[in-house]
């Protein structure tokens, strides 16, 4: 258990929320993410606006540590290891979105293009 999830466990369990059913912290996550998203809604500032605009950050973050804070609480849920899954999310996303290929279709090279669109085929029609 990593130190982000030590105190989420320790705030849960001091308010008796550990008994919350999966479907409620998986809706909770989904409202914050919301509220997260709603910062935004009708804007489109840059990272450097937002990085001027203290109220706004401070927003952001407030949001944000929602978002963690119900994802953190569904890991223990289930005893999850929070390093373990993101590491192996990131070895997948790896091969599913090749540095170098990314780097090359942000360029605006079309065969890289065609070629992400190949991957993105295969990994829907296989799951992997």
């Amino acid at each position: 258990m990593n130190k982000s999830q030590e105190q989420v466990r320790k705030f849960v369990a001091d308010r008796d929320w550990h008994t919350q059913l999966p479907d409620h912290v998986a809706k909770s996550i989904s409202i914050e993410a919301a509220e997260l998203l709603e910062l935004f809604q009708w804007a489109s500032p840059s990272v450097a606006e937002i990085k001027n605009d203290p109220e706004k950050l401070a927003d952001i973050k407030a949001e944000l540590a929602d978002v963690f804070v119900y994802a953190l609480q569904m890991s223990l849920l289930f005893n999850l290891d929070v390093d373990e899954i993101i590491k192996d999310k990131l070895a997948f996303a790896d091969k599913k979105y090749p540095a170098k290929l990314m780097k090359q279709r942000s360029a605006g090279d079309g065969l890289a293009t065609k070629k992400y669109l190949e991957i993105k085929k295969s990994y829907r029609k296989n799951g992997k």
